[in-house]
């Protein structure tokens, strides 16, 4: 183990919010409690963590509540920029609080640190016209014909696999990550950084102005962006299930441990990884190692230590 290593850690939805749970508060400020003692281990196990998450579900609430205040109280609702911008915000405090707590708990003085991240996309990014990244919770058929039918500009796609509809928004590849420097100098001054949180804010540049766009970007994509552009040597990918799988479902089911990058871009060729699962997690360890990383990792969130260690989850390694 390399003492001071850099990693940085992509939590999946379990983190925050578990299977049949309302996503209240308290439940997911309770479950990022829970995931706190796992990244405590690592931090007092020497390494550096810089640490980003999802928002789909959170973002999906976010915008209903400012849908809510519109009908109920005439409070005009914010774009989804904002709406990333804010759970950003409150997810990075539960996280800072909670992992805190855990280190003081175990006698490590050390300080967790959120940054409200933008992520610059391509204006021309062909998902504009095609969006494709679920977020919010799941509806019926005649619950998302009502919706509609008062947010015509709304799209929406059926997950058959989960059963229901949920809306669709754009998802545009993460080109720059704006506060990167940032994040850099906030690691090697020696703070845990909570960072590119949902996949980071999604913003556009014109004329050397910046916006925000309705968007939301792959949080795995993004925190593959950041992790090569910080310079860590390690990328890991949080989920709920122990690694990637080639025959997913079927008798003949294999779980990979280690293949190199060129192995694991044939099995995403080959259809291997659901699209709205596991395809981004593979594509971004892919990049990862391809952009001279020393090696990603998708793993079970319990099994962090074991992972990092070699003896669980699934490692991408260049070749």
């Amino acid at each position: 183990m390399a003492m001071g290593e850099l990693i940085v850690i992509a939590l999946g939805g379990n983190a925050l919010m578990r299977r049949g749970e309302k996503g209240s508060f308290e439940e997911q400020y309770r479950n990022v409690g829970r995931t706190a003692v796992f990244l405590a281990d690592l931090v007092e196990a020497g390494y550096k963590l810089v640490i980003t998450h999802g928002n789909g579900p959170q973002v999906g609430a976010t915008l209903l509540r400012h849908d809510a205040g519109m009908k109920l109280h005439n409070i005009p609702p914010f774009p989804m920029d904002a709406c990333g911008a804010e759970t950003q915000g409150f997810i990075g405090y539960a996280i800072q609080q909670n992992l805190r707590n855990e280190l003081k708990r175990r006698g490590i003085d050390k300080y967790v640190i959120t940054v409200v991240t933008r992520v610059i996309v391509d204006k021309d990014d062909p998902a504009f016209k095609n969006p494709t990244k679920p977020i919010g919770p799941f509806y019926s058929k005649e619950e998302m014909d009502k919706i509609k039918a008062e947010h015509p500009e709304y799209v929406f796609a059926e997950d058959k696999a989960r059963g229901g509809w949920r809306r669709v928004v754009p998802s545009p590849d993460p080109k720059i990550i704006a506060e990167r420097f940032a994040i850099r100098n906030l690691v090697d001054a020696g703070f845990i950084v909570v960072a590119s949180g949902g996949g980071g804010i999604p913003i556009i540049e014109e004329n050397g102005r910046a916006q925000g766009v309705e968007a939301v970007i792959d949080k795995d994509l993004a925190g593959e962006k950041l992790a090569e552009l910080i310079g860590a040597s390690r990328f890991i990918i949080l989920t709920d299930v122990d690694g990637a799988y080639i025959n997913y479902g079927k008798p003949d089911q294999k779980k990979l441990e280690r293949v190199s990058a060129s192995e694991a871009k044939r099995y995403l060729n080959e259809g291997h990884f659901g699209s709205g699962s596991m395809l981004p997690k593979v594509q971004a360890c892919i990049r990862f190692v391809e952009s001279g990383g020393k090696e990603a990792i998708i793993a079970e969130l319990s099994q962090l230590k074991e992972a990092i260690h070699g003896t669980a989850g699934t490692h991408i390694l260049p070749g």
